[in-house]
């Protein structure tokens, strides 16, 4: 039976987009000596960052094992410290800098079907909110795709590991452990896998503040800072590059060159004395007539000609006739990958097939560029290409002359029931702690292998093989020279709401615009904008025409609230002579990942909402990923973004300033600055700071973010249901404008605030007292100070997830907090 764990592509590496795979000759040899290498490591954790990129590093180019991680979730529940992405569209960015680290470590990226629900302070919530059968099963499933000689885990079951999710991700490694090997475990699995039982499971321990120090118990010690002079760097020099890769959290690393040890402490299975790998056959010894791969390996690596790699190219073919003529199985499965790739490297061999464009929509057609060159004196014929998904093919049958490349342009047809390119967990909408993915096949995996896909049939030396690469658009940009970025297929038409929420404060209707974007030539249609009975849209309808491809056309529409306060979805419905469509479209542009498209659901939230408010104009100094100013405008302020040329101006007819989460980590011109929004409090106005930190950055650039001294602490309240206790239930930021009460609570996402304050001077007055279950109460998560004729509100209470996510009695404290004294 063929097994999951065949690859779906083979020239696919953990860059999705990636093309033929290059190496130099430090490289090439030390890819040669990795092929005599026989196992498997799986690394566990649970978040995007988690994962040592040292140890992976070590594991894949000193150890030379297949070194694989999973992390629980994707990272949606963090935030964003290089934009303004938060949710699925964090999630997605932090997938492909996951990927960016993997190219570097030399590791390979998997998932669960978990969402990152935000911080969590115990196991047992993490569990149940996710659903931990579900992703056991996960977890279980590529355990027995991956088949580990040996299971690390980054983090503790219990509460040393800081985080319910860090915690949980250890418990269910433990179980999974064993589970994976039951048959009576997750059977559904075994129509693609078998069971499988690693030899054994260790903790990568770490001590507080990820000091290495020496752990209590059985342990290995591990060097892991060694020089590897085929790649000219230490493995520490190699992990910084990757760890690097998470520019969204910001967790840029040195590349130190001094040695490192870390600790692998015994979990479970058979306990390792001296190394690591103790017990356990890495050679080709431990495949049944695999032992005269090693010499036959070794005797290539011994005669390899570093000015003349193909002269490497008829052994490395006899090897892959020797792998073919084994038992198949993951590991047999994996070196055939390999070895194919040092064929290619060997050859001097370069093919991609590159659309004149960057998308297309189902049954339309386009050009694609297929280039294939050879940099060696290798015998290699071109016979035929195909392309998948679509069964065109055509003969070729070209011998490959050196360094003269071989063009060819296709007019390729894009079948009329081609899927749209959506990130595959995005095609159905999540439930509360989990993302709904039907196919076992796509579970776990980074991305779904391109659909488009072109077949390269060549024979090398006598040798038929079939080499494959997605689709993938290839530009030249200036300042940056060559880019890729993924083929995508699109909706022929999508629209596009403008706003995620509309907060009406009154009846007075809004206008809802939305963008129309042609994904081909020729779209008409029209397109309506759905609302309850309670609600009113006008027009009705829309008659669109979009003439040519990538066209955008806005239409407005106008919505009348209901006279009582509620809550409902718009969806924005276009349709065609071709069919019905209810998508968006949006991208996340970085330079390091690719341009990422998706299609979310045309869909936006409209509340209308009780609310009062004192002032309009609104000063608002931007922190790390905010989206609190376009909820503001929602409700009628006029919002003015404070850069240093706006707050060196006069700030006196603002009627409060709001600095956003985190601009006192990022915003080094603050400092210039503090002195003088003081000032502005002195004399009258409002400042209200949102929350933030001392980690990782430090709240240094400042002195003191307030009039008087207050400190912030780690303190935060994860149970977005937490019992909000109110201390002064007369004071103004209670009552005026709006009465505040237990229901203004209600409807709160994820968390209730985090990094409050945990010391302050008897010039601040509390509001609340609050707590997680079985802890003890804060009050620092929203400071009151008068100051002059003026206020100052510190409050670590979430609102940049609140007032985004569309919660009334956010929006009705946030008024409070602005018109306080007015």
């Amino acid at each position: 039976m063929k097994k999951y764990f065949v690859f779906f592509l083979f020239i696919y590496s953990t860059v999705a987009y990636a093309q033929t795979k290059q190496m130099n000759t430090g490289e090439i040899l030390q890819a040669m000596k990795r092929l005599n290498v026989v196992g498997n490591v799986l690394y566990v954790a649970a978040h995007p960052d988690d994962e040592n990129t040292l140890f992976i590093t070590w594991l894949s180019k000193e150890k030379m094992v297949r070194a694989g991680y999973i992390a629980m979730t994707r990272g949606d529940g963090g935030q964003n410290l290089v934009g303004s992405e938060q949710g699925e569209y964090v999630g997605l960015l932090r997938t492909h800098e996951l990927l960016g680290a993997r190219s570097i470590d030399g590791g390979e990226q998997y998932f669960t079907r978990a969402n990152d629900f935000g911080f969590t302070k115990t196991t047992d919530e993490a569990l149940t909110t996710w659903g931990k059968d579900q992703i056991l099963a996960d977890l279980v499933w590529r355990i027995r795709n991956f088949q580990p000689d040996i299971i690390v885990n980054r983090f503790p079951p219990d509460a040393r590991a800081g985080h319910g999710h860090h915690s949980a991700s250890a418990v269910l490694s433990e179980e999974a452990f064993k589970a994976a090997a039951d048959p009576n475990r997750f059977p559904e699995q075994l129509a693609y896998v078998k069971p499988w039982q690693a030899k054994r499971l260790v903790w990568n321990s770490f001590s507080p503040n990820f000091q290495n120090n020496q752990p209590e118990g059985s342990y290995i010690k591990i060097p892991l800072g060694d020089y590897n002079p085929l790649l000219g760097k230490s493995y520490t020099e190699i992990a910084a590059e990757a760890r690097s890769m998470h520019k969204s959290q910001g967790f840029g690393s040195a590349k130190t060159k001094n040695q490192r040890a870390d600790y692998a402490l015994h979990k479970a299975g058979d306990e390792a004395k001296n190394d690591l790998f103790d017990g356990i056959d890495l050679s080709w010894k431990r495949i049944n007539g695999g032992e005269k791969i090693e010499r036959m390996v070794n005797d290539i690596y011994n005669n390899f000609k570093a000015q003349n790699p193909s002269a490497s190219v008829p052994a490395l073919i006899e090897v892959s006739n020797a792998i073919s003529a084994l038992d198949e199985n993951v590991w047999t499965t994996y070196k055939k990958k390999e070895v194919q790739e040092l064929i290619i490297a060997c050859a001097g061999l370069w093919f991609e097939a590159n659309p004149v464009d960057y998308s297309v929509s189902p049954n339309d057609k386009i050009k694609v560029n297929i280039n294939v060159v050879s940099r060696s004196n290798a015998n290699i014929t071109l016979e035929k290409l195909t392309f998948r998904a679509t069964k065109q093919d055509t003969i070729i049958n070209k011998k490959l002359v050196y360094n003269d490349g071989l063009n060819i342009s296709y007019d390729l047809q894009i079948p009329a029931n081609q899927p749209i390119t959506q990130p595959y967990w995005l095609e159905e909408k999540k439930e509360n702690g989990f993302y709904k993915v039907k196919d076992q096949l796509l579970r776990g995996l980074p991305m779904k292998p391109a659909d488009l896909v072109c077949e390269y049939t060549m024979k090398i030396e006598g040798k038929n093989f079939t080499f494959q690469t997605p689709l993938t658009y290839k530009f030249v940009e200036p300042s940056d020279g060559e880019i890729y970025r993924y083929f995508e297929v699109r909706p022929e038409v999508t629209a596009t709401i403008a706003e995620k929420v509309y907060s009406f404060a009154d009846n007075s209707p809004k206008e809802v615009v939305v963008t129309l974007k042609a994904g081909k030539k020729g779209v008409n249609g029209t397109v309506s904008l759905e609302v309850p009975s309670s609600w009113k849209v006008e027009p009705a309808t829309i008659n669109f025409e979009l003439k040519d491809k990538y066209e955008e056309k806005k239409v407005t529409f106008k919505v009348f609230p209901s006279a009582t306060a509620s809550e409902i979805t718009l969806k924005a419905i276009a349709k065609t002579s071709n069919g019905t469509y209810n998508r968006g479209i949006a991208s996340i542009e970085y330079k390091h990942v690719p341009t990422l498209t998706l299609f979310p659901f045309s869909e936006a939230k409209a509340l209308r909402i009780d609310l009062k408010k004192k002032g309009t104009k609104i000063g608002y100094i931007a922190g790390a990923g905010d989206e609190v100013p376009a909820a503001l405008q929602q409700i009628g302020y006029q919002v003015t973004m404070l850069t240093p040329v706006e707050l060196a101006k006069d700030l006196s007819q603002f009627d409060a300033i709001i600095v956003g989460v985190r601009a006192y980590n990022t915003e080094e011109h603050l400092k210039f600055f503090q002195e003088k929004l003081m000032e502005y409090v002195n004399n009258g106005g409002n400042v209200v700071t949102q929350y933030q930190t001392n980690a990782f950055y430090g709240v240094s650039k400042v002195k003191e973010i307030g009039p008087y001294p207050f400190a912030i602490g780690r303190g935060r309240v994860t149970d977005e249901n937490a019992e909000m206790k109110i201390i002064k239930p007369e004071h103004p930021l209670l009552n005026t404008p709006n009465k505040i009460t237990a229901k203004d609570f209600e409807g709160w996402v994820q968390e209730r605030g985090l990094y409050f304050s945990d010391k302050w001077s008897d010039k601040y007055e509390t509001i609340f007292s609050i707590k997680d279950a079985n802890e003890t109460e804060q009050e620092g998560s929203l400071l009151y100070a008068k100051y002059g004729k003026g206020n100052f509100v510190f409050t670590g209470l979430a609102f940049f997830r609140e007032l985004p996510a569309g919660v009334p009695g956010a929006y009705r404290l946030f008024a409070n907090m602005i018109s306080v004294g007015k």
